[in-house]
C-alpha cells in the first residue's frame, strides 16, 4: 500500500491539475453519468482504434475524489486494448475493495486509501463506470 501522505499528494495533483480533461475531436464512443448520492458528474470520451484506446478525454465536475480518478483513469487506459482496459478494471475495483494493489497501477494505488471510507467508494468507481458504459460493458 502507498504511503498516505503521499496518496493524498497524488490525488490532490490529479485534481488540481487533472490529465486529459478536453474534449476530443472525434470521439468513437462517449457516456455520461452522475452520482446521486453527491452530484458528482464524469462525462468519457474515446478514440477506438484497432480495439485500443487510441485517445482518451474526460470531463465534469465534483469531488477531489471522482475527479482525481477520472484524471487518473483516462493516463492508465490510453494505449490499452479492452482486454488490458478489463483487467485494469479489474485491479482498480479490487483496490478499492480492499484488495491488495497490483503490481504496477502508478497513480492508481493512491486511490487504495478510499476502501477505508465506503461512502466515497462510489466516488473513486464513477470515471470506471462510466469507462464500462461507453466500451458498452456493464460494471462488475
Amino acid at each position: 500500500m502507498i504511503d498516505e501522505d503521499l496518496a493524498k499528494e497524488i490525488i490532490l495533483d490529479h485534481y488540481r491539475r487533472p490529465r486529459n480533461r478536453r474534449s476530443l475531436d472525434a470521439p468513437t464512443l462517449t457516456a455520461s453519468r452522475t452520482n446521486p448520492t453527491c452530484g458528482d458528474v464524469v462525462d468519457v470520451q474515446i478514440e477506438e482504434r484497432d480495439g485500443a484506446v487510441a485517445a482518451i478525454a474526460w470531463s465534469g465536475h465534483g469531488c477531489s475524489i471522482s475527479q482525481s480518478s477520472a484524471s487518473m483513469m483516462t493516463e492508465a487506459v490510453a494505449g490499452k486494448d479492452r482486454a488490458g482496459v478489463a483487467l485494469l478494471q479489474a485491479a482498480v475495483r479490487g483496490l478499492l475493495a480492499g484488495g491488495a494493489a497490483a503490481d504496477d497501477l502508478g497513480d492508481l494505488d493512491a486511490l487504495s486509501g478510499v476502501a477505508r471510507y465506503p461512502g466515497r467508494i462510489r466516488c473513486a468507481l464513477l470515471a470506471w463506470d462510466v469507462l464500462d458504459e461507453a466500451l458498452g460493458s456493464t460494471p462488475g
